[in-house]
């Protein structure tokens, strides 16, 4: 299955992962200690416990561009559009704002 590590302005903040039942994310237990944690989504907040989905997370489901952007992604790629969890490793690694995403499936 297919694997993100999610970094918040540059720090690990926790990992996704694509499931056979859907999708989980979890928070980094560092990350979690640290004094400047802040939550990647207000629908996420901070927690020790994995969140769970039979879906992708709203969340990083919105961080997968729109429009023309997206036409040019799935024209340079071989993704398909219903293919949430490769859209966001194809186009998330250095998204605007705070979260990126990085691949680390084998």
């Amino acid at each position: 299955m297919r694997k993100a590590d999610i970094y918040y302005n540059e720090h690990l903040a926790g990992r996704l992962e694509e499931t056979d039942t859907g999708y989980w994310f979890a928070y980094d237990k560092t990350y979690l200690q640290s004094v400047d944690a802040r939550p990647i989504s207000l629908t996420m907040p901070l927690t020790d416990q994995p969140y769970d989905s039979n879906i992708l997370h709203p969340f990083f489901d919105g961080l997968i561009p729109e429009g023309w952007l997206l036409d040019v992604a799935l024209r340079n790629s071989d993704v398909s559009s219903l293919d949430r969890m490769g859209l966001l490793l194809l186009c998330c690694k250095e998204c605007l704002g705070a979260v990126s995403v990085v691949d680390t499936s084998d």
